[in-house]
C-alpha cells in the first residue's frame, strides 16, 4: 500500500527555490520583516543582488588585495569567529600580531636591538593607523607645551594637497588644523621645501607619503628630513615626521632597498602601512610602527583586565576579527623578501606593458612615474570631445572599473585615468585592457561630442523649437545611426 499526502503551503522543503513565495515577493527593505524564512530562500535572495556587484578583479580603481591562496582562505575561514581583543583566550593569536609587528618594523629599519621587542599594532587599516599615530604626535606636543607654559590649543599638521581622506577626517575629528601644501601643474606631490616653510612652533608633525593615491608617486622624505633638521636646529623646535606608507610601505624595501625613506631617518617617528594593501591580504588590516617606546605616550595605552589578565590596548574600536593578522602572517612567512620581492617586480613589470600599450596610441599623457607604486595613471591629451569621464563609463561594458577624477588644489583642471596595478592582474590583463581602451576610443570619436549635444540644443532654443520631445527625438536619432552603422562594421556570424 502506498502512503501518500498532500503538500502543505508550510511545507517549504519540496519546493523549488526559485517558485517558493519567498522569491515572489518584495522583501522589506527598512524593517525586519514579523516571520522568519528559509535559510535556502535567504541565501538565494541576497546571491542574486551580490551578482550585481562588479567584479574584485576587474576593480582597477582600488589598492585593496582581491585575491589570495586557497590555503590563507582556509585559515580565515578557520578564525572567523574569534575576537582578536580576547588576548587572553586567545594567546597564540595575539602572539602572531607580536610577531608580525616586529617582522614590520624591522623590514621599516627600526632601531632596535637583539633582544629588543617593536613598538606597535595591528589596526582595521591605515585610516585608524593614521589616527593613533596623529594622536601620539598631539599629546607628545601637548605635553611639552604644558610643561614649557605655552599655549597649547592650536595644534596643526603639515601635509601635502595629495593626501588620502583620512587625514581630513584626523584634522577634524580630533580638532587639529590641516596645513595643505598645494599642488602644481606637473608636479602632484607634496613639495618638501614649501611643506618646511609652512612648519611653525604649533606644528606636531609633517606628514609624508609613500605612494600618492593620486599617481603613485614617493614623495622625497630625505630631503624633508634634511630640510626639517635644518630648522629644528635654527628655531630650537624637534617637528617630527610621519610618513603615511599605506600603498608604499611594503613595495619599496623589495623594489627600491637603498631608498631612506623609513627609521633610517632620525626625524621619522612613526610609519603606517596597509597590509590590505601591498601587504597582500583582504580588506581590513593596517599596522603602525613606532621609531621607539618613548614616541608613543603612556598615558594613551588603557590597561583592562575583565578578559581574564592585564591587557594593554591602543586602538579606536575594541573587538575585531582575528583573520587577518592571521592572514598576515601567513603571507609573511610563506613569501619572505624573496617572495614579496617577486610579486612586486611582476607588478611594476606588468604596469609598464599598460603604460607602453596606452602610450603607442598616441591618445594619452602618462602622470604616473615609472618608480614608486606600480599604478599607471594617464589623461587624455585631446579632452575637448569627450573627456576622461566618458572613457571611464564606457570601460564599465566591458567589465573594467578604472576611475576618473581631477586632481587636488591647485591642479584641479587636469582629469585623471588610473589603473592600479594588483598582485592577481596579469600580463594577459594588461594587453586585454589596452586593446578595450582602444576600442573604447573608437566608438567615442564615431559619437557627437557633448559639446555638439550643448550646442545643438541651444541652437534649438534659439529658433523657438526648444520642446524637450523633439530634441530628445533629434538625439535618440544620431544615437541610432552610430548604433547601425556599428552592426554594420561589426557582422554577424
Amino acid at each position: 500500500m502506498v502512503l501518500s499526502k498532500t503538500a502543505s503551503e508550510s511545507d517549504v522543503s519540496i519546493h523549488s527555490t526559485f517558485a517558493s513565495r519567498y522569491v515572489r515577493t518584495s522583501l522589506p527593505r527598512f524593517k525586519m520583516s514579523e516571520n522568519s524564512i528559509p535559510k535556502e530562500a535567504a541565501y538565494q535572495i541576497i546571491n542574486d543582488e551580490l551578482m550585481l556587484d562588479g567584479n574584485p578583479r576587474l576593480n582597477l580603481a582600488s589598492f585593496v588585495t582581491t585575491w589570495m591562496e586557497p590555503e590563507c582562505d582556509k585559515l580565515i575561514m578557520a578564525a572567523i569567529n574569534k575576537n582578536y581583543v580576547d588576548m587572553d583566550e586567545y594567546p597564540v593569536t595575539t602572539e602572531l600580531q607580536n610577531r608580525c609587528v616586529n617582522m614590520i618594523a624591522h623590514l621599516f629599519n627600526a632601531p632596535l636591538g637583539d633582544s629588543e621587542t617593536a613598538v606597535g599594532v595591528g589596526t582595521v587599516g591605515s585610516s585608524e593607523a593614521i589616527m593613533l599615530a596623529g594622536l601620539a604626535f598631539k599629546r607628545k606636543w601637548q605635553n611639552k607645551r604644558k610643561a614649557e607654559g605655552k599655549p597649547y590649543d592650536k595644534p596643526n599638521i603639515v601635509t601635502g594637497a595629495n593626501v588620502q581622506v583620512c587625514w581630513e577626517k584626523f584634522a577634524r575629528y580630533f580638532e587639529v588644523e590641516l596645513k595643505e601644501v598645494k599642488l602644481r601643474d606637473g608636479y602632484y606631490v607634496m613639495d618638501p621645501t614649501k611643506a618646511v616653510e609652512m612648519v611653525d612652533e604649533n606644528t606636531i608633525c609633517v606628514a609624508a607619503i609613500l605612494g600618492s593615491t593620486l599617481n603613485g608617486e614617493f614623495e622625497d622624505v630625505k630631503l624633508l628630513n634634511d630640510l626639517l633638521t635644518e630648522k629644528n636646529k635654527q628655531t630650537g623646535w624637534d617637528t617630527p615626521i610621519h610618513v603615511d606608507a599605506a600603498s608604499g610601505g611594503f613595495i619599496a624595501p623589495f623594489l627600491y632597498p637603498e631608498l631612506e625613506w623609513d627609521f633610517r631617518l632620525p626625524l621619522v617617528k612613526s610609519i603606517n602601512v596597509s597590509g590590505h594593501k601591498y601587504g597582500l591580504v583582504y580588506a581590513g588590516i593596517g599596522w603602525v610602527i613606532w621609531r621607539s617606546k618613548e614616541d608613543l605616550p603612556e598615558e594613551l595605552i588603557f590597561h583592562i583586565n575583565y578578559l581574564g589578565a592585564d591587557q594593554p590596548t591602543f586602538t579606536l574600536n575594541f573587538s575585531k576579527g582575528s583573520s587577518q593578522v592571521i592572514a598576515q602572517y601567513y603571507q609573511l612567512i610563506r613569501l619572505g623578501y624573496e617572495g614579496y620581492r617577486n610579486i612586486m617586480e611582476n607588478c611594476r613589470e606588468n604596469a609598464m606593458v599598460l603604460k607602453e600599450g596606452l602610450e603607442k596610441s598616441g591618445r594619452f599623457n602618462i602622470i604616473s612615474k615609472d618608480d614608486g607604486v606600480p599604478l599607471v595613471a594617464f589623461s587624455l591629451k585631446d579632452n575637448s570631445r569627450h573627456s576622461e569621464f566618458e572613457v571611464s563609463d564606457m570601460l564599465r561594458r566591458f567589465g573594467w572599473i578604472v576611475p576618473a577624477y581631477t586632481m587636488p588644489p591647485d591642479a584641479q583642471h587636469v582629469t585623471v585615468l588610473r589603473v592600479v596595478i594588483r598582485e592577481d592582474f596579469s600580463r594577459t590583463l594588461a594587453e586585454r585592457l589596452v586593446i578595450d581602451i582602444e576600442k573604447v576610443l573608437h566608438e567615442l570619436d564615431l559619437l557627437p561630442s557633448k559639446i555638439d549635444q550643448k550646442a545643438m540644443v541651444e541652437e534649438n532654443a534659439k529658433n523657438g523649437a526648444a520642446d524637450t520631445r523633439k530634441i530628445q527625438l533629434e538625439i535618440t536619432t544620431a544615437w541610432r545611426k552610430f548604433v547601425m552603422e556599428k552592426k554594420k562594421m561589426n557582422g554577424v556570424c
